[in-house]
């Protein structure tokens, strides 16, 4: 048998020498928004109520030090579809509760419709560089 070691040749041996020169990191901060940027994740913003608070919750978290119109209206869906969301989801449990599941289910669709209809509007005005306050928010997130 040959010793593996004199197969190879010795290799060069690393005492705290820097990072290799050929990797570069992700800067740090990320480029502010374009105005059009801005006013389209404005725009998902409010659009993505119709899946619930977590589209909103999302753009809020990624995009928010980097446009200030998108951080506002973010901000404003995120506020708005938050607890509609929760209830939506105790509704949808009760809904399997035998004798009165079916009210739970009703109001579960009615929170939906509401909810997507609100997003729709809101989207829309927000697409259109208008800045967008549902009627009823409890703006818990500043």
């Amino acid at each position: 048998m040959s010793n593996t070691r004199q197969n190879h040749p010795p290799q060069p041996e690393d005492h705290g020498s820097p990072a290799r020169p050929d990797y570069q990191g992700a800067p740090a901060n990320a480029l502010p928004l374009t105005a059009s940027e801005d006013r389209q994740w404005a725009t998902m913003a409010h659009f993505g109520g119709i899946l619930g608070f977590v589209p909103s919750l999302i753009i809020y978290l990624v995009f928010k030090d980097r446009g200030p119109f998108t951080a506002q209206e973010s901000k404003e869906a995120l506020n708005f579809t938050l607890p509609p969301t929760l209830l939506a989801l105790l509704a949808w449990l009760l809904s399997f509760i035998p004798v009165i599941g079916g009210f739970f289910a009703i109001i579960n669709a009615l929170l939906w419709i509401t909810v997507a209809v609100a997003s729709v509007i809101a989207g829309i005005e927000c697409n259109r560089g208008r800045p967008y306050r549902y009627r009823f928010n409890l703006r818990r997130i500043r």
